[in-house]
């Protein structure tokens, strides 16, 4: 077995300003990696630099950073992040700027290197890096990875290195202003990781206990997800905690088939990632053992996959077509070392009824 997560964690209300001075003792001057507009209207932007200030440190904004944010962003970052002397990195907002913050750490602390650089397996370090979630979905808080889009490859790809935050700063607050259909699609990104760790070669006993005890509180939070309660200050918290539950445990055992099969689907469709990777995981869990399938269900409140399926796509349906699907598919199916990860034998008809979301 083995466990890694060098992350350090606080989650908490006010939890920039509590821990300000700790943010701040990362550098001298920081580099803002923000969306263009969500962490101005929720208030995390001015509570970051509220902490910065308070300790005279220096920042730069760089909130040009767009959705499934692609290597040229990340580059584009970086050339910031150089121009003004920046010696750490701050990311803030969803998964977006979060790992493009990692990405741009990495490339800054490399900064003669060429972008391919990100796809490199050689050995190398970032500059001091934070992150600060504002959506409760990818947990890239707590991961070393970084999932960029490859306009070369039409589709998206991790970096090969892992670069994971220094400090994570978790404030369910930010949450509350959130649209629902951000809450619904990060949500159910969440409860992907969760089956996907739970579903996988790579689970072990240290796993599992951060995998079911995210989807324990992944099933406390359905009536906030699916709009049946209105969402409470402790329900955001208790949402952005799962959250990091699930990030922590993809950290463990990575992805699985139903994250492969969605990028293809977010490049070229435009379909956000939550739901496209929520539309593969009742079949993928379908042909799961039993007694982990049933394990997985139990914990998260679903009698059977159907139920689990049904929920999802009331949520956030799915529109594909199929060949697209089909290409996605024929892709994953040449990808072996995402195969290996799955516990049971990946057939093309499995595959077949895997892709049948229409």
């Amino acid at each position: 077995m083995k466990f890694y997560m060098p992350t350090r964690l606080y989650s908490e209300n006010n939890c920039i300003e509590k821990h300000s001075a700790e943010l701040a003792s990362l550098g001298t001057h920081a580099l803002i990696i923000t969306g263009r507009s969500s962490s101005k209207r929720n208030g995390s932007l001015n509570d970051v630099i509220s902490a910065l200030e308070k300790h005279s440190v220096k920042y730069t904004i760089f909130d040009r950073t767009e959705e499934n944010p692609s290597v040229e962003t990340v580059m584009a970052a970086h050339d910031t992040g150089l121009g003004c002397g920046a010696d750490f990195v701050i990311g803030l907002g969803g998964g977006s700027p979060l790992d493009a913050a990692k990405a741009a750490a990495l490339m800054m602390k490399n900064k003669e290197k060429p972008w391919e650089f990100m796809y490199e397996t050689s050995p190398a370090d970032a500059l001091p890096l934070a992150a600060i979630p504002t959506t409760c979905g990818t947990g890239s808080e707590v991961t070393g990875v970084a999932v960029l889009t490859r306009h070369d490859m039409k589709t998206k790809v991790s970096a090969k290195h892992k670069i994971f935050p220094d400090i994570a700063l978790i404030d369910g607050k930010y949450l509350l202003d959130a649209p629902r259909k951000i809450i619904v699609n990060t949500a159910i990104d969440a409860l992907a990781h969760l089956i996907e760790s739970a579903i996988n070669t790579s689970a072990d006993t240290y796993s599992d206990m951060i995998v079911f005890a995210g989807l324990t509180d992944w099933g406390k939070c359905r009536a906030y997800i699916d709009g049946s309660a209105e969402l409470t200050a402790e329900a955001a918290q208790l949402l952005m905690n799962t959250s990091s539950l699930a990030g922590m445990s993809i950290a463990q055992t990575g992805t699985t088939i139903p994250h492969s099969l969605s990028y293809m689907l977010t490049y070229s469709a435009g379909i956000p990632h939550g739901a496209a990777v929520g539309a593969f995981q009742s079949k993928y869990l379908k042909y799961a053992d039993t007694d982990r399938k049933s394990a997985v269900l139990s914990a998260v409140g679903f009698k059977d996959t159907d139920e689990l399926g049904s929920f999802i796509s009331s949520l956030a349906p799915v529109t594909a077509d199929r060949k697209l699907l089909e290409s996605s598919a024929e892709s994953v199916l040449r990808n072996q070392a995402k195969l290996d990860l799955c516990p049971y034998r990946i057939t093309e008809s499995i595959m077949s009824d895997i892709i049948d979301i229409i």
